[in-house]
């Protein structure tokens, strides 16, 4: 009996760890089949909120954020490129990358939502960022990843010009965090399972698979 399961992926678009999460979630949905009938909802979170415009140097912001050497910082490169390569997806990230604002990507993603196409979008802007090495501020590259996705490019621009959705978002954002949610990814299932972090195909399979039976 097919068990309806509903998923709230808590995620950055310029979290690396979420692209390996997503692709691990997506495998084990495949695997589970008729088991479950999943709707994800992507949830937004900033990892970076304070983030100017212009964005940062990669390497800069991982030193200061999290003081890591430059050589720890390639070795942690390399392992997220070899996890992310796992579930078919390809990071191009290097030293000189930067990190940018991503508010308007979470609202875009949140009206892609209402469209009914949330998923194509999230799946264009992590290639945006992570395989192109685009700016996820930038409006021309939002327009462009939401026409990847099936969605209409003047209605996308027509939301990232207005300040649409920006309220509902910053209100999303402080309810994640008031639940204490301060990492990403964070997978909640049901309302009442989380699962946290970048976890295989394998995982998740385990986590679906009981979830239905309890249920």
């Amino acid at each position: 009996m097919t068990k309806p399961m509903k998923i709230d992926f808590v995620s950055d678009v310029s979290c690396p760890w979420c692209v390996i999460g997503l692709g691990g979630l997506e495998e084990a949905l495949a695997r589970v089949g008729d088991l479950v009938d999943a709707t994800i909802t992507f949830q937004p979170f900033e990892l970076n909120p304070g983030m100017p415009p212009e964005g940062q140097n990669l390497r800069e912001h991982v030193f200061e954020k999290y003081g890591a050497t430059p050589e720890q910082s390639a070795a942690n490169r390399e392992q997220i490129r070899a996890r992310a390569a796992e579930v078919g997806f390809t990071i191009a990230t290097t030293p000189e990358s930067r990190i940018y604002n991503t508010f308007d990507a979470h609202r875009l993603l949140h009206w892609a939502g209402l469209e009914g196409r949330q998923l194509p979008l999230k799946h264009a802007l992590f290639e945006a960022y992570f395989t192109r090495g685009e700016n996820p501020s930038d409006h021309e590259v939002l327009v462009a990843a939401a026409e990847r996705a099936g969605l209409d490019p003047v209605a996308a621009r027509d939301v990232l010009t207005s300040d649409r959705f920006a309220g509902h978002i910053r209100s999303l954002e402080r309810q994640w965090y008031e639940a204490g949610i301060s990492s990403v990814p964070a997978v909640i299932i049901n309302e009442k399972y989380l699962i946290s972090g970048g976890q295989p195909a394998a995982a998740f399979e385990r986590a679906l698979r009981t979830i239905a039976a309890e249920s």
